[in-house]
């Protein structure tokens, strides 16, 4: 016998455990913070040290986070922070770089092209098209 919608439903709140979500948003607001101090050390940095206009630091310190994700992605590291930290890495651009190179390390099974490949492309893709979307918004 099938359950109805709401029995189906009082099945699946009884077996998911609550969400602690004043820790949850904590976490998030630290790890999120330091993300964004880092950047903002790099920015110094990249500045004080490398000689580069605000500009040119800020683009910098985006290319650095984003290989400082996927780097932390390859290795299996990003994942075990994320488990922690939560939304506070999933929304500076490192979030971006993993939700690129995690797809890519799950289908390395299915070969350099379709797998690898394919799989980089179609996220390189989708963030193109969400900028242009967000380009054409500004415009308005």
């Amino acid at each position: 016998m099938k359950p109805t919608e709401n029995e189906y439903s009082k099945m699946s709140d009884d077996a998911s455990p609550a969400s602690p979500m004043i820790k949850n948003i904590f976490w998030a607001f630290i790890s999120g913070g330091i993300i964004c101090t880092i950047g903002q050390f790099l920015i110094s940095f990249y500045q004080n040290y490398c000689g580069l206009n605000l500009k040119d630091s800020r683009a910098a310190v985006s290319v650095t986070l984003v290989g400082a994700g996927a780097l932390l992605t390859a290795l299996r590291v990003y994942d075990n922070i994320a488990k922690h930290a939560g939304a506070g890495t999933l929304v500076p651009i490192t979030g971006f770089a993993n939700s690129i190179v995690a797809p890519a390390i799950e289908f390395k099974s299915e070969g350099q092209i379709m797998g690898i490949g394919a799989k980089m492309f179609i996220g390189v893709t989708a963030s193109t098209i969400y900028g242009l979307i967000l380009w054409i918004f500004k415009l308005f």
